[in-house]
């Protein structure tokens, strides 16, 4: 195709195959090392093309993948998940992490940041 281009900035995939909802959290978690290319840190301009092999922590879930195609416009989940190919370590361990969450999760894991009042109270009402 001769509008595909051979690579692409980092920030700016993550944002397309969805990992992140905007391409300013996509930079700040590059910046902040949430996001390995191929074992190293990097900047979000770094260009990633097939065959890169990612590290990604988007908070929710840490992710191993390898880049498959590069797409400079955010498309349908379905087309994002073309982009990449999950690695089996990655699944067996986000599998896991599921499996253990399903059982017990960790009382503050669905805060996110500092309780606010209302929540302070409920917590408190609670006894955690």
């Amino acid at each position: 195709m001769a509008g595909v281009p051979d690579s692409l900035r980092l920030d700016k995939w993550l944002w397309a195959a969805r990992f992140f909802k905007t391409r300013t959290l996509a930079t700040a978690a590059v910046e902040g090392g949430k996001v390995r290319a191929n074992g190293e840190r990097v900047k979000p301009a770094r260009g990633v093309k097939a065959g890169d092999l990612l590290d990604i922590d988007n908070g929710a879930s840490t992710w191993q993948v390898r880049i498959r195609a590069v797409a400079e416009v955010r498309g349908s989940a379905q087309l994002a998940q073309a982009l990449y190919a999950e690695t089996e370590q990655s699944i067996a361990k986000r599998q896991l992490i599921a499996e253990q969450n399903r059982f017990f999760r960790e009382p503050g894991s669905t805060l996110k940041g500092r309780p606010t009042k209302r929540i302070r109270r409920q917590m408190d009402k609670s006894g955690l």
